[in-house]
């Protein structure tokens, strides 16, 4: 990463001034990142290190390094172990994720990303869509695993987009929930908006975006029961969110209600939720094709675990 060192006399019109406050107006910097600056130990005030409150006088000798910013979206390319290829042709690469990845990058996400392991095994993707998100037509959160598909043309790209927002695409999750949902088959239809109180939580809220989800009953256990999901809309967290408003939350989600205690006797780390199937009219052949995916290891593990404790 490159380094710009600046040395720089303290103009006396700036005396008394902070330091995290002279450096931002002398660089042009803003405040937030002149105050990371000093605490990085990255700034000298007479050859010493100084804090963020201390004051600069006229005339003092001010160092300060500067780092090249680093863009919070940026692409890296880096081989992600635990990604695999389910389906590969020139239209659209389908692919099977683990948990711990997200799909493309955001700020305040500095871990593995889908596209950067594309770009590092040499996929060439679609270029259609934001800089960080090029070829995404869909999204899987950091802890949710499973299918998912990215298109690599520029018409792939085109027709599987329209056809997510068409809700042509079939979405099929699997999710271990708390207790046992009554009926046991069922519909949520129930808008999801942004948590007001908290910047990374969804609620069911009035007022917020149409969401349905469908639910059915596939195995009920003494403490969770396992439950195949098709959402017919696709809302940042919804399955999440929704299972937590019927009362019947995602074992291992603690962020939306579910019970650590038992996440922790069943040895599972993250929350119970996989995507197993995607199902879509193909961009090229228009043919309906399917892609699956098993449960990774540690989902197996705790399934296996709720069921010895019947």
């Amino acid at each position: 990463m490159s380094v710009e060192r600046r040395t720089v006399s303290v103009p006396e019109g700036l005396a008394g001034e902070r330091v995290d406050a002279a450096i931002a107006r002398m660089f042009g910097l803003s405040r937030s990142r002149a105050a990371d600056l000093v605490a990085r130990d990255l700034v000298h005030l007479d050859g010493g290190l100084v804090s963020k409150s201390d004051r600069v006088s006229g005339g003092g000798l001010l160092e300060v390094e500067i780092p090249a910013a680093v863009d919070p979206v940026a692409v890296v390319p880096e081989i992600v172990e635990g990604i695999k290829i389910v389906h590969d042709d020139d239209a659209l690469v389908v692919i099977d994720k683990p948990v711990g990845v997200a799909v493309h990058p955001s700020p305040g996400w500095s871990g593995p990303t889908v596209v950067g392991h594309l770009a590092a095994a040499g996929f060439r993707i679609a270029t259609s869509g934001a800089p960080e998100r090029q070829g995404i037509v869909q999204r899987l959160d950091v802890g949710t695993s499973g299918v998912m598909v990215i298109a690599k043309s520029e018409y792939g790209y085109s027709v599987l987009k329209n056809a997510f927002r068409r809700r042509a695409v079939d979405k099929t999750y699997h999710a271990l929930v708390q207790g046992h949902p009554d009926p046991l088959r069922g519909t949520i239809d129930a808008p999801i908006a942004r948590n007001p109180k908290y910047d990374h939580k969804f609620a069911v809220m009035a007022g917020g975006k149409h969401s349905v989800t469908h639910y059915d009953t596939l195995e009920a256990h003494r403490f969770a029961s396992l439950l195949e999901l098709q959402l017919e809309t696709g809302r940042t967290h919804q399955i999440r969110v929704h299972m937590q408003a019927l009362k019947h939350p995602c074992v291992g989600d603690p962020l939306y209600g579910g019970d650590p205690v038992l996440a922790a006797r069943i040895g599972l780390g993250r929350q119970w939720l996989h995507a197993v199937r995607l199902g879509f009219e193909h961009p090229e052949s228009e043919a309906y094709v399917e892609y699956e995916s098993d449960y990774p290891p540690d989902l197996q593990h705790s399934l296996d675990v709720i069921r010895e404790l019947d």
